[in-house]
């Protein structure tokens, strides 16, 4: 990411992030890489200014979580990217270089971690949280010609 790679160069720099995609997995990820402030492009101008200000004297500006989201490790991300792209289980473990029981487990807890109790259900709040794009889903989808079960419907 371009945020870290400058802040390797020049770590006193006050880097800010302002995005149209205002998910809790970004505000969390831009503070985790030492970014000093995250900002939703909706927010309006006489705001923006006042922010960017407090940001300038060393305060930080990271919206405050309205739902607390434990983070998914990196082989639960991997395993969650997969299923949304249609992989099956036994695919998922010969691609990753585990066991379908490893698997099922890391299903478990994206079960547990998001709070969902279905697969639909897991894929459609890991798109609202940002773990994964629905443009991903959908290329896979066009890939496939088995996306007739309605996750590339918009």
């Amino acid at each position: 990411m371009l945020t870290q790679h400058l802040l390797e160069r020049f770590p006193d720099q006050k880097i800010v992030i302002l995005s149209g995609y205002n998910l809790p997995v970004y505000r969390k990820e831009a503070k985790r890489i030492g970014a000093r402030g995250f900002i939703s492009k909706d927010v309006e101008p006489d705001e923006l200014l006042h922010i960017l200000l407090t940001i300038k004297n060393g305060a930080t500006h990271f919206p405050r979580e309205e739902v607390f989201i434990e983070e998914l490790t990196d082989g639960e991300r991997k395993v969650l990217e997969l299923v949304a792209s249609g992989v099956r289980r036994r695919e998922i473990a010969e691609q990753l270089f585990i066991s379908e029981r490893t698997v099922s487990n890391h299903l478990q807890h994206i079960f547990e971690k998001l709070q969902v109790s279905s697969t639909v259900e897991m894929i459609t709040k890991a798109i609202k949280l940002g773990y994964i794009a629905q443009s991903s889903i959908q290329r896979s989808c066009e890939r496939k010609a088995s996306c007739a079960s309605g996750s590339d419907r918009s």
